[in-house]
């Protein structure tokens, strides 16, 4: 759950911080103080999109915290230990707002983007706005919460995990039939083995051919250029290096006959005569092994063009070209030897399908009958929210498919009859603002526990409605706080005194500038707020005294 909350410089509240405890806590406060500021933050931090009009005025930068307790939400723990965000069960988000409108969000102080912050928050917090109903006009999401409140998961997953096994076990037959033409597919792999088989190389033999391809096509400058050489060091030349390396050398050993010291110069030059005479020797040999042959040239050009042919054709360096052709003949051997392999992995499919027709039709059963009581409850409480005569019904529409399908044989519609003798209508196409939100907090409380979010958030859910009707408002708001963290901004009295906690926000301004507080209320606190809301600008002693049995028959309840 939320434990804490801290806001600076953001909207018109220059530094809040406020602590959470369990149960239900309302936030009030007179209109435009800011009450919604809380919800707001909770939203940024579950990843909503950001902008410069947040960052209060005259300030830099906008700066949120939010911390949660994990204890009781195992799915959180093992979603940040699967992100490498976990912090010994520890939850921070945190996230900076600059003015020019760029931001920056941390989860345990590691930098996370939006995509960690709403999977996160997903499942951390679930908030309701005066415009946040339209997840419930989503019929997938309509039946994942019949699902959720019929508590089958296992049978769930089940379904879905059986029809998704059938469906690629339907792809590896498919690949492995080689398709709807399975003997032209073989032909072509066939022929394709062939050639690759004559003229893909291995590695080393590609490097051979390729070397072997540049000597031929340069052998007449290769002969004529070590000839050449040849001549230069041993040639008839007086100005061949090994004629002048011999009187460089004469000349040196009559110097050494004076002079010790330049015999090792002398036995340098002793070696380089011996490896002159070698290069020279070598290359001679070289020049008259050079093989001008125009036919093998011809040949090795040939298996090179034909290479590069298949590279384009395969769309792969020609150096892989011989790997390609050891995965072509196992898919070849797979397909020529598939007989056995289809016919085992047909009679799997068909015990999938038989699996998933028995827990398909087993969810559909069990479906129905949570339809029918949650049809029940949320009509139940529908009239206890001010519609009387109201109707919800819980439609199982049949999915029209011999396929099996992840979610089941049926898709769900809820149905809703707002009035007394209207006809039952798709909830998505005639429920209004009002009408939606008092539907949402009936399906809330008739699904209450049903789902493992730790902290819900009611923003102003209660428009539009009053008297009587807002006092139960209130009281199913204290009986899901009873199960579930729940924080509600309310303008009504008759919710604020049903909380177990009760803020309230504040709005100060000068000549200057505008600042918003947060505060806590103690008891006597929340009878003077409980008295300015069923009063107004005027408190009377009879205002107070209202307030106060408010708050005692709520805190009795």
């Amino acid at each position: 759950m939320l434990t804490s909350l801290y806001v600076r410089q953001f909207a018109v509240v220059e530094a809040a911080e406020v602590a959470f405890g369990p149960g239900l806590t309302v936030v009030s406060g007179e209109t435009g103080a800011g009450k919604s500021l809380l919800v707001d933050a909770l939203m940024l931090l579950a990843g909503s999109r950001a902008d410069s009009g947040m960052v209060r005025a005259g300030s830099d930068r906008a700066e949120l915290s939010a911390e949660f307790d994990l204890s009781a939400l195992p799915a959180a723990r093992e979603w940040l230990q699967a992100e490498d965000l976990d912090e010994d069960g520890h939850c921070q988000l945190r996230r900076v707002i600059r003015a020019e409108g760029s931001s920056r969000a941390w989860i345990n102080g590691r930098p996370a983007n939006a995509r960690q912050l709403g999977e996160l928050a997903a499942q951390l917090v679930e908030i309701h706005g005066q415009h946040e109903h339209q997840a419930l006009l989503s019929r997938t999401h309509q039946l994942g919460l019949l699902d959720s409140y019929a508590d089958h998961e296992s049978l769930v997953i089940r379904v879905r995990d059986n029809a998704r096994q059938w469906r690629d076990l339907g792809t590896r037959i498919q690949n492995l039939s080689g398709g709807d033409d399975r003997e032209h597919h073989i032909e072509l792999l066939r022929h394709e083995c062939d050639e690759l088989a004559k003229w893909a190389l291995d590695p080393e033999a590609l490097q051979a051919l390729e070397s072997a391809h540049k000597r031929l096509a340069n052998a007449g400058r290769l002969v004529e250029g070590s000839a050449s050489i040849v001549d230069q060091l041993d040639g008839d030349s007086e100005f061949a290096l090994r004629r002048v390396l011999g009187r460089a050398h004469a000349e040196l050993g009559k110097l050494a006959v004076l002079d010790d010291t330049l015999t090792p110069q002398l036995e340098l030059l002793d070696t380089a005569a011996i490896q002159l005479g070698e290069a020279a020797d070598g290359l001679a040999r070289y020049a008259q092994d050079v093989e001008l042959d125009p036919e093998r040239y011809a040949e090795v050009d040939e298996h090179l063009a034909r290479l590069h042919d298949l590279s384009r054709r395969h769309r792969l360096p020609v150096d892989q070209l011989h790997g390609k052709l050891e995965l072509l003949r196992r898919e070849l051997a797979d397909l020529e030897g598939a007989g056995e392999a289809l016919e085992k992995l047909g009679i799997e499919r068909a015990r999938l399908q038989q699996a998933y027709a028995l827990e398909a039709a087993q969810l559909s059963k069990a479906r129905s009958i949570a339809a029918d009581r949650l049809g029940q409850e949320v009509t139940t409480l529908m009239a206890e929210l001010g519609m009387a005569g109201g109707q919800l019904c819980v439609e199982l529409q049949p999915v029209d498919s011999d396929k099996p399908d992840p979610l089941g044989y049926e898709r769900c519609e809820l149905l809703v009859s707002a009035n007394p003798g209207q006809p039952l209508r798709p909830l998505r196409k005639v429920a209004s603002g009002g009408e939606l939100a008092r539907i949402s907090l009936a399906i809330e409380v008739a699904t209450l526990g049903s789902d493992s979010i730790g902290s819900m958030i009611f923003d102003e859910v209660d428009a539009g409605i009053g008297g009587a009707v807002a006092e139960v408002v209130g009281q199913k708001l204290r009986e899901l706080g009873t199960r579930c963290q729940v924080l509600c901004v309310t303008h009504l009295p008759q919710v604020a005194a049903q909380g177990h906690a009760h803020l309230c926000v504040t709005k100060h301004s000068d000549k200057d500038s505008t600042h918003t507080r947060i505060e806590k209320l103690d008891a006597k606190g929340r009878g003077d707020e409980l008295a300015r809301m069923l009063g107004g600008v005027e408190i009377t002693r009879e205002t107070r005294a209202h307030a106060k049995q408010m708050l005692a028959r709520a805190q009795a309840d």
